[in-house]
């Protein structure tokens, strides 16, 4: 159904577009990702769209960015909320993750905007990605085990490990474990993220063997 037009600031319009955009990706995923149907949604004209954005590719940008961002947010409060002494819950944390990733369909954006040649990371995602990893390091050496503290590096390596695992899932899990002989069976994925959590959470208290 069209919304009927009405008058709006730039901001509020620009706001409600990727909101639009957003419950698109959700519905229907990136292939029902149309600026028409956008425009429709929010109740402006398809130009109006391409005035704010330029372009589909620069609202999807946008739209990713805000769900990174956003992503990224939510991932330093749940680390900043774990109680002194506490293990963060890494599972939980990659379900988060892998759902913004999959069942939004972000994960197959960012691969299309990447091999594209788009940098689908503005500043205030690579600032969320040193903020992760500044609470991420400070929780990690409060609870660790080995015998020497772990680098901050060390830290960051895990943190771009699980980026990778949950992005590469994302995008070809379910055929790479078909492939490699795991079954077709819905909560072998779901398995496969835990023990990876699992992994990463035992290195992060012990480090290196």
């Amino acid at each position: 159904m069209t919304v009927p037009r009405r008058r709006r600031t730039a901001d509020v319009a620009r706001h409600e577009i990727l909101e639009a955009a957003e419950r698109r990706l959700a519905q229907s995923g990136p292939q029902g990702l149309r600026l028409q149907d956008v425009a429709a949604d929010v109740g402006i004209s398809h130009p109006a769209v391409l005035h704010h954005f330029g372009s589909r590719e620069g609202l999807v940008h946008a739209v990713i960015e805000q769900a990174i961002v956003k992503l990224q947010e939510d991932l330093v409060r749940s680390l900043s909320d774990t109680p002194q002494g506490d293990r963060p819950d890494t599972a939980a944390m990659f379900e988060r993750v892998y759902e913004t990733l999959f069942d939004r369909g972000y994960g197959r954006l960012m691969a299309w905007l990447l091999l594209a040649g788009y940098d689908p990371f503005n500043e205030t995602a690579r600032a969320n990605w040193a903020r992760i990893g500044e609470v991420a390091h400070g929780v990690r050496v409060k609870r660790f085990k080995g015998k020497r503290k772990p680098a901050y590096e060390d830290t960051m390596f895990a943190i771009v490990l699980s980026a990778l695992v949950l992005f590469g899932q994302s995008i070809a899990g379910k055929s790479t474990l078909r492939v490699a002989g795991l079954g077709d069976d819905p909560t072998v994925e779901r398995r496969f993220r835990a023990w990876v959590a699992a992994l990463l959470a035992k290195h992060m208290e012990e480090g290196l063997p």
